[in-house]
């Protein structure tokens, strides 16, 4: 019987698990005489998969720039696999347009002038993106080594038969099924989506009983948002990508246009500013999250100084050290770290970019600044001395909570609002502001680092199951915010009367009314003085991950037969979180609350990504998964070049168990 790997996803991330193992398989023996059969299983477009797909709207971008998309390995990348060098997005577009890239031509369409029209700092559109990834897939289809057969399954693998692994259930796009004997499998399939939480439901439930419309988290570009009637209030909770996609869809995609005013005021651009002009078909959108605010912009410069050495207080040596001490706490032992690594990115670029703006030399400032605990009156005064003026000065607590402090009412908080995020626009646009670009770099390195960290249990239960929730959310929010045009959208739409902020800490609840009072959605908040009602109510964000709630068949098949679980926590804590749910356990002979907290992640072992299983989180023979379903967290599938990406270097770590495992070498 021939060998065999099924791979459950076929996007970029199942794109570039099998990459690595096209690279690596002659290394594990792989041969004519000794042939691999892999099993790429997705229903949505190969390369691209769900997300990227070609059939989304057109208005919807990415949030990385032009130049800073791979999904290539290069000589940076520390990996046990051979290095196969190929374009970025950027270069593909080049090469295509020059017709460089033999057998490829420019697409025809609105696509193929995007490519044409593309730059290396332009926002391409996802369309483009999944054209890029199919360009990917057939690459590494095209050059697979010998002995290795890739069968691709436009279907959906639906799950296990009799509870062996080895037996994959796939149904195929013309309603077949198929079983596929797997020597090992991989689930890669990405952002899962899963039935609503306890909370959710009732919501569901009580909107529908009240006439209420209620859209439950998920992919926004799967929500029925036509069932909006126009003139319709709306509740948004939530201000990150997911919120950006429902603007650009419930205005742009209703036939709305922005046009540039250069003689209006700036909107922190640059340029002037953007008026929206409607099309009759608009909703009045009220929007709120627990920060208050979006995602600071993508930065649209490049540092004026040399790159910072990375990492430098937080980086492999520190990890050893911690790992050494036991299981520690984020916010108390690691965060300082961090956050002095990023305080060394933003003033070794505000030294090196704005000597105009310092009083001291880099030297002496890195000499000084590294014998300083970030948290230490000696490190602020540092600071003070070197650097005059307090918008200079990095401030994470700002940065964390912008509006802790503020309430006012509604027409006094827009004003707020408004002048925020213009000023974030014109520090993530305007070049007198790099040093924003040297912190963003060592944020990167640093979130690598803590996910090496979490994912080698470095961190104790409580921390995981309070802390990496707060840090991927401030990381976030830094790092992953939108194109700088999309804010400038948010302030004309803000202007012209169709957007509301509501601030921070938003609440929603639900009066159902009487005595011929119609039932509302009532938002209120820690920014706002008073309330708003409205008959619509979006959560504008992904569904939290959730093993048990899954609505993926394959993760389902998989829990309903007792091969996997999701990661559960367990917890000492005295004073219980009304979040959680406390227990009584025996600890020591001594009676105490135990916490016990789901997280929904697939449980997988850092080295390799074999699925951990039962009591004592046995690795898997069989079973491997890689991507956001699990408790290893890795930054997007494709990754900016020459950055050593952790991405990259999971997929080889996973594609050489794998092979391993398949091969028996």
């Amino acid at each position: 019987m021939a060998r065999s790997v099924v791979i459950v996803g076929a996007g970029p991330r199942g794109t570039g698990v099998l990459e690595r193992l096209a690279a690596s398989a002659p290394r594990h023996g792989v041969d004519a005489e000794h042939p691999l059969d892999v099993h790429l299983v997705d229903p949505y477009p190969p390369g691209a998969g769900r997300i990227w797909r070609t059939a989304q709207s057109e208005l919807l971008w990415m949030n990385s720039m032009a130049a800073d998309v791979t999904m290539y390995t290069d000589d940076t990348v520390t990996c046990e696999g051979p290095i196969v060098p190929g374009p970025s997005l950027i270069e593909w577009a080049e090469q295509l347009r020059d017709g460089d890239l033999r057998g490829e031509t420019v697409p025809e369409g609105r696509v193929g002038d995007e490519v044409r029209a593309l730059r290396p700092n332009t926002f391409p559109t996802r369309q483009l993106q999944s054209h890029y990834l199919d360009f990917v897939l057939r690459r590494v289809l095209d050059s697979l080594p010998e002995g290795l057969r890739v069968h691709v399954h436009d279907g959906r693998a639906t799950g296990i038969v009799d509870g062996d692994v080895r037996r994959v259930c796939i149904e195929e796009s013309d309603g077949t099924s198929t079983e596929v004997d797997a020597d090992v499998v991989v689930l890669a399939s990405g952002h899962l989506d899963a039935t609503p939480s306890d909370d959710e439901a009732d919501i569901v439930e009580r909107s529908r009983d009240l006439g209420l419309q209620y859209f439950p988290p998920e992919q926004t570009t799967d929500s029925d948002l036509d069932a909006i009637e126009p003139g319709r209030t709306v509740i948004a909770r939530g201000m990150g990508l997911a919120f950006v996609d429902l603007m650009v869809l419930l205005y742009e995609g209703r036939g709305g246009r922005f046009v540039e005013d250069p003689t209006g005021d700036d909107d922190g651009s640059g340029r002037g500013r953007l008026d929206y002009v409607p099309s009759g078909r608009e909703v009045f959108l009220h929007v709120g999250s627990g920060r208050g605010v979006p995602y600071h912009a993508k930065t649209e410069y490049t540092l004026r100084g040399p790159r910072p050495p990375l990492p430098r207080f937080f980086g492999p040596e520190q990890v050893q050290e911690l790992l050494a001490r036991g299981e520690v706490s984020l916010r108390e032992h690691v965060w300082p770290l961090i956050a002095k690594e990023v305080g060394w990115g933003w003033y070794h670029e505000l030294h090196h970019g704005h000597p105009g703006r310092v009083t001291t030399t880099w030297e002496d400032f890195a000499e000084r600044y590294a014998a300083l605990d970030w948290y230490s009156d000696a490190r602020e005064a540092l600071v003070a001395e070197a650097v005059p003026a307090e918008s200079d000065r990095l401030d994470f607590e700002r940065l964390d909570r912008p509006l802790d402090g503020i309430e006012a009412d509604l027409d006094t908080l827009q004003k707020h609002l408004r002048e925020y995020v213009a000023d974030d626009l014109a520090r993530h646009v305007d070049p007198a502001h790099t040093a924003e670009l040297g912190a963003f770099t060592a944020l990167l390195s640093a979130y690598m680092t803590s996910g090496e960290l979490s994912s080698r249990g470095g961190l104790t239960q409580r921390s995981r199951a309070f802390d990496l929730s707060w840090w991927q959310n401030l990381f976030s929010s830094m790092a992953s915010g939108p194109p700088g045009p999309r804010l400038r959208q948010l302030l004309a739409l803000s202007r012209a009367g169709y957007v509301t902020f509501l601030g921070a800490g938003l609440r929603v609840e639900i009066d159902e009314g009487d005595d011929g009072r119609p039932a509302e959605f009532v938002a209120t908040g820690a920014s706002l003085e008073g309330e708003v009602r409205a008959p619509t109510f979006v959560d504008a964000r992904l569904a939290s991950p959730s093993v048990r709630r899954t609505l993926d068949p394959m993760l389902a098949s998989l829990t309903r037969h007792g091969v996997l679980d999701e990661e559960t926590l367990r917890f000492e804590e005295r004073a219980t979180p009304c979040a959680l749910d406390a227990v009584a356990e025996r600890i020591d002979g001594r009676e105490a609350p135990v916490v016990v907290h789901s997280t929904g992640l697939v449980p997988v072992r850092a080295s390799d990504f074999r699925v951990l299983t039962g009591p004592d989180d046995d690795p898997h023979p069989r079973l491997f998964a890689v991507g956001p379903h699990t408790t290893v967290r890795l930054p997007g599938a494709f990754t900016r070049p020459r950055t050593n990406s952790l991405s990259f270097r999971a997929n080889d770590a996973c594609a050489q168990a794998l092979l391993a495992t398949a091969t028996g070498r």
